[in-house]
C-alpha cells in the first residue's frame, strides 16, 4: 500500500497523536517476520488518558465510541513509527481487541469498539477491514475507557 497516511488524515480533519511510552515492562509494537504485533493502546493524547470512566455508567456508548476512535489513531501511530513511514510494507490490520471498561450489565461492546474499526476502513481503505473481538472488562489501567490491541500484516 503506497500511500501518504498524514495527508490521508489531514483530508478526515485528523492527525496523528505523539506514541506514548509503554506503562510497564513491555514495548508499544514488534515485528515479527511478517507480523506486527501493536501492544494495547489507550485514549492517550499528550500523554493524558482523555477518556476515563465505564461505559453506560459513567459515559455515554458515543463516547466510548470515540475513545476507541483515538485509540485508533493511536494504534495507527504506532504503525506508522514501526514502519518508520514507509507504509509500502503495509498489507493489511489482520485483528483489532477491543475491551471496554463497562458495568457486568452492559452488552453493547462492539458499538463502541466500532470507532477504531470504522477509523480503520475510513483511513485505510480495504486494508483497513479487520477481524476482532469486543469485550468488557470490570476495569482497564488509568480507569481508560477502552484499550485496543492489533495485528497488522506486513508485505517481506
Amino acid at each position: 500500500m503506497s500511500f501518504n497516511l498524514h495527508q490521508t488524515l489531514k483530508t478526515h480533519g485528523l492527525e496523528l497523536p505523539e506514541i506514548n511510552s509503554p506503562a510497564g515492562a513491555y514495548v508499544g509494537n514488534m515485528v515479527h517476520g511478517n507480523l506486527l504485533y501493536i501492544a494495547g493502546q489507550l485514549p492517550i493524547r499528550k500523554g493524558e488518558v482523555i477518556y476515563t470512566g465505564k461505559v453506560g455508567i459513567d459515559i455515554s456508548v458515543e463516547t466510548g465510541y470515540a475513545a476507541a476512535r483515538l485509540v485508533g489513531l493511536n494504534i495507527l501511530a504506532q504503525i506508522d513509527t514501526a514502519l518508520q513511514g514507509d507504509w509500502s510494507r503495509f498489507d493489511k490490520i489482520l485483528r483489532l481487541n477491543g475491551f471496554v471498561n463497562a458495568d457486568k450489565d452492559f452488552t453493547r461492546h462492539p458499538q463502541v469498539i466500532n470507532g477504531a474499526s470504522e477509523l480503520m476502513a475510513l483511513i485505510l481503505a480495504e486494508q483497513g477491514i479487520h477481524t476482532r473481538i469486543a469485550l468488557g472488562a470490570a476495569s482497564l489501567p488509568f480507569n481508560a475507557t477502552v484499550e485496543i490491541d492489533a495485528i497488522i500484516g506486513l508485505i517481506k
